[in-house]
């Protein structure tokens, strides 16, 4: 009412404002002649007032006319209207111009607006406006600075990023092999003893490799084949520096953090990526949910995520569900696992196809995996072709493998190269075990080298052996590492005999001297043998046996022994007879002559004889003559002789 008395005693101000405050309240008749009376007293604010009424009513050209006029007498708010009234009719020099000038006077959407129209034609200063709108208090331009910000530190340092996506839950190996554990032999040299997929034991000699899709996941992970989703990242790239000191991903985080406060839902969606990769799940878990209230979707699955991890399976199913239902097809292949894993395969397919039908090629992948693990093979086929013919690696790689297994490997090696050069590392290994069973080494260790480059456990120790084979010890050395730091029994043994025939020949101990400590080679022969490597276990033992340990050398010949190992076994017969427990020496000693070990059946003629038993020990002697090697043969033979001239006496 104030304004209202004033503006009928003639007071422009007082028209301005209550022009304005009618405009607010949508009262449009009663606004427009009170503005116009300020507009002709030359009230500028009034003339942007003006502008934007018109433009509600759809006389557009009318309201730039007066948006002019107030821009033109220093109106800042009036320069961003016209501006982007410009922008719109598609007149991008006059856009800019009166943008730039509205940013200028320090109008924090002009220079948003400013930075969205450099930004889109790819100049360089849209940054320092997007940075100017940002410190003013722009959330959309904190969050885009971050964006900014997060993307140059992935090119710089590229990271993993903390939001997950979900792909193929159910293992690769056992849902193509139908055999949990079991490999896919892929053909000539692709062995296991059954200790570990894809691992032989040292008895057999050394392996092309087992051929394999993409491994497995815990339940409600997905296999992602193309790396994180839509772009969130959490890697930096430390070393580069700031406006402000920080590096990028330090810098981003807080424009995040500043956006987030203020209710954008993605930015807390991002903040949320950066701090659970930090390994601040709780504040993670905050920002998720804030964001996933406010209706984020990726958010929700992210949640989900973190839930689940934590041990929260049934939360975890709830925000995977809610995600999923708004169309976010990762939570939908999570949600799809999850079934899966609890062998729910009908509902599990349910998912997978939504997922599909959202667009995420995850979904086709993981419906082949999930016809695959039920003999479905055309079906699986069907799938992973049309995730592969989609661009997804893992698929490509499945497909090959399927295609290996039903004897077609012409066509099967070209998705294992589309499979590799698309980046699939267990694709590339098994381009290696393909080349290797046709006997092209050459190629084999390129595809080889390729992979374990990637991280590849198995991949790595293949070149190692490779190298060894070369003379190349110290390139073996770095190989035979990565493997065995991998989990690689295997490697963790050959690293260990690199080692073991680095050191000097252990003298006998001096009077008094202290214990040897236990040795690198020792340590890596004890990695593997405890798990399971048997000749690695036979080693430990003779170790241990070396130190005077008596016990510790039993156990570890006895695992290797019970384990199929016939050099275990001979050598617990050894430990036995020593003791003076013969008759257990002698079962040992059988099953290790049993299993082709010709000193053991050397030892059990010389038992049988000293026994009296001759026509048993001659056996065991004619069995140690063919076993050998050559100096057990020729002793078997002498005594075999005089077993038999013993008995024709």
């Amino acid at each position: 009412m104030r304004h209202r008395i004033a503006a009928e005693a003639g007071d422009v101000d007082a028209m301005s404002v209550l022009g304005s405050l009618l405009l607010r309240r949508g009262d449009l008749d009663g606004a427009e002649s009170l503005l116009r009376a300020a507009t002709a007293a030359g009230d500028r604010a009034a003339a942007n007032n003006l502008g934007v009424l018109l433009h509600q009513r759809g006389y557009v050209d009318e309201a730039a006319g007066w948006w002019r006029i107030a821009a033109v007498a220093g109106s800042a708010a009036a320069a961003h209207a016209l501006g982007r009234h410009h922008r719109e009719r598609g007149d991008e020099p006059a856009a800019e111009y009166w943008l730039r000038q509205s940013a200028e006077q320090g109008h924090t959407l002009g220079a948003y607006a400013l930075a969205d129209l450099l930004e889109h034609r790819g100049d360089v200063g849209a940054e320092r406006w997007m940075r100017t709108a940002a410190e003013r208090g722009h959330r959309e331009a904190a969050y885009r600075l971050a964006r900014v910000l997060d993307k140059r530190a992935e090119r710089e340092a590229p990271g993993e990023s903390g939001v997950r996506t979900g792909t193929g839950l159910r293992p690769a190996l056992s849902a193509l092999s139908g055999q949990p554990g079991q490999p896919v032999r892929p053909g000539a040299g692709a062995r296991t003893d059954g200790a570990k997929p894809g691992l032989v034991h040292p008895d057999m000699g050394a392996r092309i490799g087992t051929m394999r899709p993409a491994g497995g996941a815990r339940s409600g992970d997905a296999r992602s084949d193309n790396g994180r989703k839509d772009g969130v990242r959490a890697g930096g790239a430390e070393a580069r520096r700031g406006d402000r000191g920080l590096s990028l991903t330090d810098e981003a985080e807080q424009w995040y953090r500043q956006a987030a406060a203020r209710g954008h839902r993605r930015a807390a969606l991002h903040l949320g990526a950066i701090l659970e990769r930090r390994g601040d799940l709780k504040e993670a878990g905050r920002w998720y949910l804030t964001s996933a209230k406010d209706g984020e979707a990726r958010a929700a699955c992210a949640l989900g995520f973190l839930l689940r991890d934590a041990g929260d399976e049934e939360n975890a199913a709830v925000w995977w569900l809610r995600a999923a239902q708004d169309g976010d097809g990762n939570a939908a292949n999570a949600l799809g696992a999850l079934h899966a894993e609890r062998g729910e395969t009908q509902t599990a397919e349910r998912w997978y196809r939504a997922a599909m039908d959202a667009g995420d090629n995850n979904g086709a992948y993981n419906l082949g995996l999930l016809c695959a693990e039920q003999k479905r093979t055309a079906q699986a086929d069907q799938w992973y072709r049309r995730a592969a013919y989609a661009g997804h690696r893992e698929a490509a790689n499945a497909l090959a493998v399927l295609l290996l297994q039903g004897g077609d490997a012409a066509g099967a090696e070209p998705w294992f190269s589309k499979a590799a050069e698309a980046g699939s590392v267990d694709a590339a290994f098994n381009l290696g075990i393909l080349y290797a069973s046709r006997g092209d080494d050459v190629a084999a260790l390129k595809w080889y080298e390729r992979a374990a480059a990637a991280g590849h456990t198995e991949a790595a120790l293949q070149v190692g052996t490779a190298r060894l084979r070369d003379g190349d010890e110290r390139d073996a050395e770095r190989h035979l590492r990565c493997a065995a730091g991998g989990g690689s029994a295997e490697a963790a043994y050959r690293l260990g005999t690199v080692l073991d025939a680095r050191r000097p020949p252990a003298g006998p101990p001096a009077l008094g001297e202290p214990a040897a400590q236990k040795t690198e080679c020792e340590e890596w022969y004890e990695r593997a043998a405890e798990q399971g490597h048997r000749r690695a276990q036979v080693r430990v033992g003779m170790l241990a046996a070396g130190r005077g340990d008596v016990v510790e050398a039993a156990r570890w010949y006895r695992l290797a022994a019970e384990a199929g190992s016939r050099n275990g076994a001979f050598n617990l017969g050894l430990l036995l007879a020593r003791e003076g427990s013969e008759p257990e020496a002698a079962l040992w000693w059988t099953r290790a002559a049993d299993a082709g070990h010709g000193r053991a059946a050397l030892r059990l003629a010389l038992l049988y004889a000293r026994r009296g038993q001759l026509t048993e020990g001659q056996r065991w002697a004619s069995r140690a003559v063919e076993l050998g090697p050559a100096e057990v043969a020729e002793r078997a033979a002498r005594l075999r002789e005089a077993l038999r001239q013993e008995l024709t006496a």
